[in-house]
């Protein structure tokens, strides 16, 4: 009988440690500032890592607007993560404001180890950093805003970081690129995103010549999947820069439905898969000078689609936007 219950133990110990997942590594690219629902999507992030099932290598903003580093200090301080790396792009565009001044009310609420742009890394070289210090092909870079870091990442040359072209070093150590962009309304076979139209050139570059497996997200996913208002409405969330971000922006937007979460489902398929949430099929884009996406002949992209009723998704979002900090 003890050496039944001993196998018995053993071969459930096994299990388990099978079942067992390990946290994605993760490089997070944002626009933060013009939108919101970025900040539902780091806050995804790091109830992910919390749960570990995600480990946050970095982040980096592709929007030189003069909230987004802070905020994005605000928002890893808050969650107990100050000292994850943060990047922006060293130029002078894309530069896209925060009209509802939500970006500017919570970093002047709350403590930030990184008081302005100029304190943080150049994106590209801490993409290089970043990267040459992982193991090979097991990187997810998930990006929620423009493409203009990818692309100029994809240009880069050896360094102090590595031998390799950035081509090179993204063939190496990224195992996908998820990302919220592009999409197909129904019955269209082109559409005008946002994400993609603003830099247009470096999304016709990353669209193009990028060399490991791209899930898309498009904007059709997201628009349907309204979260917000159960969070800025709960009791016992205080003192919470993601709620005061809701509540302003929902506030100056006279929005009482709740944001649309397009950034939030590119984080949820990167951590945890596109079953059960959605489905996929392939396709190919074409991005045209003015950042049209148009539909053509091939299977380059994962495309997500959908398959949970949307109302389903938005309460898992918000059931994770609504994370609080581990308290140690």
């Amino acid at each position: 009988m003890n050496r039944l219950f001993i196998v018995l133990l053993f071969l459930l110990n096994v299990s388990c440690f099978a079942q067992k997942k390990t946290a994605v590594p993760i490089i997070f690219d944002t626009d933060i500032a013009g939108d919101y629902d970025d900040v539902g999507a780091m806050a995804l992030l790091h109830a992910f890592a919390d749960q570990g099932e995600a480990e946050i290598l970095g982040m980096v903003s592709c929007n030189v607007f003069h909230t987004t580093v802070p905020t994005i200090s605000v928002l890893n301080t808050y969650f107990g993560r100050p000292s994850i790396p943060v990047g922006i792009t060293k130029t002078e565009f894309p530069n896209k404001d925060c009209q509802q001044k939500w970006a500017q009310g919570i970093v002047e609420k709350y403590p930030h180890a990184l008081k302005s742009n100029a304190e943080a890394m150049d994106a590209v070289k801490l993409y290089r950093q970043l990267l040459a210090k992982q193991p090979d092909r097991s990187v997810t870079i998930i990006t929620v805003g423009f493409f203009t870091n990818l692309a100029q990442l994809l240009d880069s040359k050896p360094d102090e970081f590595s031998k390799l072209t950035g081509k090179e070093l993204i063939k190496k150590k990224v195992k996908n690129l998820v990302s919220m962009a592009a999409g197909l309304p129904a019955g269209k076979d082109r559409f005008h995103e946002y994400n993609v139209h603003v830099d247009a050139k470096s999304s016709q570059k990353v669209f193009a010549d990028w060399n490991t497996p791209i899930l898309l997200s498009g904007f059709e996913i997201g628009e349907k999947i309204h979260t917000g208002i159960r969070l800025i409405s709960s009791a016992s969330i205080q003192n919470s820069p993601v709620k005061d971000a809701y509540q302003i922006a929902l506030t100056a937007d006279k929005n009482t439905k709740g944001r649309m979460s397009w950034d939030q489902t590119a984080v949820l398929v990167a951590i945890r898969g596109v079953e059960p949430y959605f489905s996929s099929r392939k396709l190919n884009f074409e991005i045209t000078d003015d950042g049209t996406n148009i539909l053509i002949p091939g299977e380059r992209f994962e495309y997500l689609t959908e398959k949970m009723p949307a109302a389903e998704v938005a309460q898992l979002i918000e059931n994770l936007m609504m994370h609080q900090p581990k308290t140690k």
